[in-house]
């Protein structure tokens, strides 16, 4: 019974979805299990981010009022043109990162526990729908602010159709409210719903997991520095703990890959973040 009436909140969700212009998607079952990862962690590394030489195309906004219940908020810079999908929350547009403001969504490697008692692949799950949200079209993000990463904290559309808020509605993120309180009545709302990442209540919420796979791989990790820097044909790449590949790369001091106690050390240092990890 419980699993006809997620289905039937699946189907509307989905026609609300194609309501708005994108291409219909659809939920993960109850029933779905890990799928088999069987993909050598050299392939899974093979993901360089498209780089332009005239850079993302970046246009002034105005000042406008939010949605996140603290009156009006100074709007940055529009970064616009087709966008690259890192994982369910963060995209990228002619090599500028873009994280989706208000939202976080489960990590690739992550997964959720299902109404029949195995577990899916939420992570993987939460990729595919932001990459069918996006389906190829003009992606214009609105900066709010940028992170420490020097990642742009946006606002994102695809033609009308508000990714992030999308993002949330169809089950695919949590609201990301220790940031913005931007989301979190939607949350409320859609979690009555019991698709995607609400189908029980046993689901792990990112920040947590990051947490968790941070704390075991520092135990094992050369003083505690315990983000690894590959070398790989497509270039000098890291890995986080909660990466989908982490556990599968070797790092070889020898040939000059490294560890990293953080992304800023990385990136200092000239390695780029891994894509779709």
């Amino acid at each position: 019974m419980r699993d006809s009436i997620q289905r039937k909140f699946a189907q509307i969700a989905t026609a609300f979805a194609v309501a708005l212009g994108i291409a219909a998607f659809s939920f993960p079952p109850p029933d779905v299990v890990n799928a088999r990862a069987g993909v050598d962690a050299k392939e899974g590394m093979d993901d360089s981010v498209d780089r332009d030489a005239d850079g993302p195309r970046v246009v002034k906004a105005s000042l406008a009022s939010s949605q996140n219940g603290r009156g009006s908020e100074s709007f940055g810079p529009v970064i616009s043109g087709k966008a690259r999908v890192i994982d369910g929350d963060t995209i990228a547009i002619k090599g500028a990162r873009v994280r989706l403001e208000g939202i976080d969504a489960p990590e690739n490697a992550q997964l959720c526990p299902s109404v029949s008692g195995g577990k899916w692949p939420c992570g993987r799950a939460a990729t595919r729908t932001l990459t069918r949200l996006i389906a190829g079209r003009n992606v214009q993000c609105t900066t709010l602010k940028t992170d420490r990463y020097d990642r742009a904290i946006a606002l994102c559309k695809a033609g009308v159709t508000d990714i992030n808020e999308m993002m949330i509605r169809t089950g695919n993120a949590w609201a990301f409210t220790k940031y913005s309180t931007r989301y979190q009545r939607l949350e409320s709302q859609i979690r009555t719903t019991r698709i995607g990442i609400w189908q029980t209540t046993g689901a792990v919420p990112p920040w947590v997991f990051r947490r968790g796979r941070w704390n075991v791989a520092e135990q094992t990790a050369p003083t505690g520095c315990a983000i690894k820097g590959n070398i790989t044909k497509n270039g000098r790449i890291y890995h986080m703990p909660w990466s989908r590949w982490y556990a599968k790369t070797r790092i070889d001091t020898r040939r000059g890959e490294q560890w990293f106690c953080s992304e800023s050390d990385a990136k200092a240092a000239g390695w780029r973040p891994a894509v779709n990890s």
